[in-house]
């Protein structure tokens, strides 16, 4: 058998010990060795010299919409993305699915539509909402990664759609998921709140952008978090914080962290990048909920990061029609950002090209965090041998303009389209399979594998899944 199926030669490689001029081998999908030199004649030899080579992104937050809704994003052009963007591991949440994955045959419809498209490997997570609380046993034993509740409205329009869960439904459903041995990720808004403040300024005809961010304030997401976290405190249950907008709602986070509660926060790479003004500049395809906020915070939230407050940067990729982003009402338009393509070079540019974040620190926060927190960590999200051969070759000192037409979405807009980046991904491996490249784009092959959490620990493991 030969020692390696091939060896990346002549890296600066970002690992936990630092980042390091090193030599890669890659056997059977794993890393088999980082060293300063390998030599081996008999297998092949990629020459990565001029490239930064990270840990393959784990985005946590992803919404593809199938089944039922591919017309919006699905599989195969949502993985493409990612891999075109360096991220090789996904986790698609429960929404905005038709139906969403709140039952074990939901689970399995999802599976079925998943099953050959993706690029990169993947996780599901199951949904908490009312009615269905009893139905999380057999969610985990199908193998999510974790639950997704909303305690503010999804804004699907259907009855049969996800719905948020109120404070006896997040009890319930919390008391189970502790007993399961899971985690609950929450999107927290006050629900009473936002509606009230929605409909005095909609009865207004105050439909602007500025409307909009005001009606959904700090403190609706504050209100939210504190109950979150008084009801988990009672009940033991893990939480994950989604898409954390404001500085004060993730000081609330860590202030339970520091008490000694299981709880982690992400933020999003739009929240790190956009405000509200860029909201008014851009319109709808800045839309999201919670929304951009002022400029002052998203320099408080790069604060906390930087003081290790943030466990995860995360793309929430929310997409739709591109005639749900259009038009000056602010209200009607769909809340949701479409950026998981870019999230690693625009992280990388804003945070170490800009703000000289260390390589080690955005890598932890793009993948090795992520992978530790949702039982992964003995697979994905770091160069250490033993990992999978996950990997993303980055060069530095390439710049470039994103266009429309370098979008990989069903539909293709965002709000990044038109920035200059610093970095560019110049090619992805994903369990040592080469599924993307600058100048092959995405791969036909799609080698993308389903990973199913097991265990109290939920660990997770690759599962075949034929059908």
């Amino acid at each position: 058998m030969a020692a390696y199926d091939f060896i990346l030669q002549n890296t600066v490689a970002v690992t936990p010990e630092g980042v390091v001029k090193r030599d890669i081998g890659v056997l059977e999908g794993r890393i088999s060795a980082i060293e300063a030199k390998l030599q081996n004649d008999s297998c092949p030899v990629i020459d990565a010299a001029g490239l930064t080579v990270m840990p393959g992104g784990v985005d946590v937050h992803v919404h593809f919409n199938e089944p039922g809704m591919g017309h919006w994003e699905g599989f195969e052009t949502g993985s493409a993305a990612l891999a075109a963007g360096g991220t090789t591991t996904y986790f698609d949440m429960p929404l905005n699915g038709r139906p969403p994955t709140v039952t074990a045959s939901a689970f399995e419809q999802k599976l079925d539509t998943a099953l050959g498209k993706s690029a990169v490997d993947y996780a599901l997570w199951g949904g908490l909402m009312p009615g269905y609380v009893d139905r999380l046993g057999e969610l985990a034993e199908s193998g999510v990664i974790g639950f997704k509740a909303f305690m503010s409205s999804p804004g699907m329009p259907l009855e049969d759609d996800f719905r948020e869960s109120d404070e006896a439904v997040l009890l319930e459903g919390m008391r189970e998921v502790a007993r399961l041995g899971s985690i609950l990720a929450l999107h927290a808004e006050d629900n009473e709140l936002v509606a009230r403040l929605s409909t005095i300024a909609q009865a207004a005809g105050y439909t602007d952008a500025y409307s909009y961010t005001a009606s959904r304030p700090i403190a609706a997401e504050v209100l939210a978090v504190e109950r979150a976290l008084s009801l988990a405190e009672q009940t033991g249950c893990k939480l994950h914080f989604v898409h954390v907008s404001s500085a004060v709602a993730l000081s609330k986070i860590t202030e339970a962290r520091h008490r000694g509660m299981d709880v982690s926060a992400e933020v999003c790479t739009h929240q790190l990048m956009l405000t509200a003004d860029d909201l008014a500049r851009l319109g709808p395809v800045a839309k999201c909920a919670p929304p951009l906020r002022t400029g002052s915070n998203m320099e408080a939230l790069w604060a906390a990061l930087i003081r290790g407050e943030v466990d995860m940067i995360a793309s929430d990729h929310s997409p739709c029609e591109t005639l749900m982003k259009e038009g000056d009402d602010f209200f009607a338009a769909w809340g949701g950002i479409s950026g998981a393509q870019h999230r690693i070079e625009l992280m990388i540019d804003e945070g170490h090209l800009k703000r000289g974040i260390p390589l080690t620190l955005m890598a932890e926060l793009l993948a090795g965090k992520p992978a530790e927190r949702f039982g992964l960590g003995g697979l994905k999200g770091r160069l250490e041998v033993g990992m999978d051969a996950d990997f993303v070759l980055i060069d530095l000192k390439q710049s470039y303009k994103i266009e429309t037409e370098d979008l990989l979405y069903l539909h293709p807009h965002s709000p990044f389209v038109g920035r200059e980046v610093g970095c560019k991904v110049m090619a992805t491996f994903c369990r040592g399979q080469l599924v993307y490249s600058a100048d092959q784009g995405v791969l036909v092959n799609r080698i993308g594998k389903f990973l199913k959490a097991t265990g109290d620990s939920r660990r997770a493991r690759t599962r075949k899944v034929e059908r």
